[in-house]
């Protein structure tokens, strides 16, 4: 069977970098991410929970219906950054907590520096960063981003915008005191950013949310909707080992989850307005994902699929995205071939009319020639970490094979059958293990003990 593997094969090394036909202007980017939003989290799949805005952006773009991330959010940040597997700098395996000295390696080149190439003189990140907070090297103002308002760590209060209880909210590399809800406050510095734009070049934006990660806080407007009763108990009030106040929280965690998710969807649906706003929405790239799947415990959903986050099951791995360009593809539809995390960056420097040259080999491919219905989508295996890989038909995970193609929800392990596509696998995982790094971020725990959070997450360190 031959493969997408770690070499490009001859015509997608062609088209990687390969603008789409019939289109020339670079486009205005906006890559929104959401932060542990489950599959069945999102009304376009049938979830419970309503996202008008979200569900829009489905229908009059492309649902990417097999796309795949990392079982954790660093890891997927990371190659998004690069489109480079995560391994390959030693950030695969776990997020990057608040105790811990490291970081996105600093030899690797990111999105927003080749974007600064092909022309993008306003580049922005605004949210959760979570690519290293302990050196300035690591920061995103270092990392070819003009402008960063968000904060470093993953898991603040979305109201105090504390972790480890420090203030973790910053406009560049200083503190900032901004009140107000986090996922709220992220959509009105969007919002402006994309205002304060020029028409005459293009902007990025990479809005990557912290909703709807936990701590579970919402605001009482949003709780209304979904039936908080005041006079009942709120959830957890007994239980804070989080270390979180009560502020916020609902009385259930799926009613707190949901009043977030909606927060999201409309935070979402207000950037999608400024886009239209400009005059300029038919030629602005909008690509929406999440980082891995839902945390049941916190209230998320993956239904049917199997698992959760933290774990290389369909659950955990499988995330909503869609990409929105009216310019250039054509929406309302739904593109079922192998998509990943890692295709971002190509896709992303083809839009720009061909970009520079990445200086690493580039894991992803550019999906532009497949989503325009210029190339067949071709056979690719994709890494998912954690012993598993998966191409469009098959996901090996461990000694388990199945058959995700008749068998999204991993309901039967089919490997006695199938010996010759288990081989054929394993050598696929072992190739991409090869590519392991020396340098590894360390277990989540590791070094927590004694640990003291800097002074509003001040960085001192180059």
């Amino acid at each position: 069977m031959h493969r997408f593997l770690i070499s490009l094969t001859a015509a997608f090394a062609a088209a990687l970098l390969a603008p789409t036909a019939g289109h020339t202007a670079a486009p205005n980017i906006v890559l929104i991410v959401a932060d542990d939003l489950g599959w069945n989290d999102v009304g376009y799949h049938g979830g419970r929970v309503r996202t008008p805005r979200i569900d829009q952006l489905a229908f009059e773009g492309v649902e990417l219906d097999r796309f795949y991330v990392c079982p954790v959010c660093s890891p997927t940040r990371s190659g998004l950054m690069t489109g480079r597997y995560p391994n390959r700098f030693g950030l695969h395996n776990d997020v990057i907590p608040p105790w811990r000295d490291f970081g996105l390696a600093t030899d690797e080149q990111c999105l927003p520096q080749l974007l600064a190439a092909a022309g993008y003189d306003r580049r922005a990140c605004i949210g959760k960063w979570h690519l290293g907070h302990s050196r300035r090297s690591y920061h995103p103002l270092s990392r070819g981003f003009t402008d960063f308002y968000g904060h470093l760590n993953g898991a603040i209060d979305y109201f105090t915008h504390l972790r480890e209880g420090e203030l973790d909210w910053h406009r560049g590399f200083d503190a900032c005191r901004d009140e107000g809800y986090s996922t709220t406050l992220l959509a009105d510095e969007a919002v402006r950013f994309i205002e304060a734009s020029s028409s005459e070049k293009p902007y990025f934006v990479y809005l990557p949310f912290n909703a709807p990660h936990s701590p579970l806080q919402a605001e009482e407007d949003q709780l209304a909707r979904f039936g908080f009763d005041p006079g009942k108990p709120r959830f957890g009030r007994n239980n804070n080992r989080e270390g979180f106040g009560e502020q916020g929280r609902g009385n259930t965690k799926r009613q707190t989850y949901r009043a977030m998710v909606a927060a999201l969807d409309e935070s979402i649906g207000r950037v999608l307005d400024a886009v239209e706003a400009t005059g300029d929405a038919d030629n602005t790239l909008v690509w929406f994902l999440s980082d891995n799947g839902g945390t049941p415990q916190h209230g998320g959903n993956n239904k049917p699929l199997r698992g959760a986050k933290g774990s290389v099951w369909e659950g955990g791995v499988r995330v909503p995205s869609v990409i929105r360009w009216p310019a250039a593809i054509e929406g309302g539809r739904q593109f079922e071939s192998l998509a990943a995390y890692v295709d971002v960056l190509p896709t992303l420097l083809a839009a720009t009319g061909g970009g520079p040259t990445p200086k690493n080999e580039i894991d992803g491919a550019n999906l532009l020639p497949m989503l325009a219905d210029q190339a067949p989508a071709g056979q690719r295996s994709l890494y998912l970490g954690r012993r598993a890989v998966v191409t469009r038909e098959w996901k090996l995970k461990g000694d388990e094979l199945f058959h995700v193609s008749v068998d999204p929800n991993e309901t039967a392990d089919v490997a006695a059958d199938h010996p010759e596509v288990v081989k054929e696998l394993r050598e696929d995982l072992a190739r991409y293990e090869a590519l392991t790094s020396d340098m590894q971020n360390l277990p989540y725990g590791a070094g927590h003990e004694g640990f003291v959070a800097p002074k509003n997450w001040n960085i001192e360190r180059e």
